[in-house]
């Protein structure tokens, strides 16, 4: 039963990393905390759109909110069951460092209205 029900974790989990959208916030998170803003501006996705991929992302626990002054920050959660396998995954997934160098270079990098 036991294993049962972590095979079903683990396919949700992945099920969830199917998104290219998810995907590629959890690769973002994995070396950066973000905001709500900053991922609208990198996906030129609504805030509602960006708002419900985090929530799925938080209902499994995979990744996990701060408060940072006015913001609510985001993070990945190496404290999830499947942060491994999660990581693992990520090792074969391009880098997304330029889209922040670009939100830098906009002057967007946590600049939350």
């Amino acid at each position: 039963m036991q294993t049962v029900l972590k095979m079903e974790e683990a396919a949700s989990t992945l099920k969830l990393l199917g998104d290219k959208t998810r995907l590629s916030m959890v690769a973002l998170l994995q070396d950066h905390d973000c905001c709500v803003c900053e991922f609208v501006e990198i996906f030129q996705m609504s805030q509602p759109s960006i708002s419900q991929h985090l929530k799925k992302l938080k209902d499994i626990g995979l990744v996990k909110e701060s408060r940072k002054g006015q913001w609510i920050m985001y993070s990945l959660n190496s404290g999830h069951a499947h942060y491994e396998m999660v990581s693992s995954i990520l090792e074969h997934v391009p880098k997304l460092e330029e889209k922040m160098l670009e939100l830098e270079r906009k002057g967007l990098r946590i600049t939350c209205n």
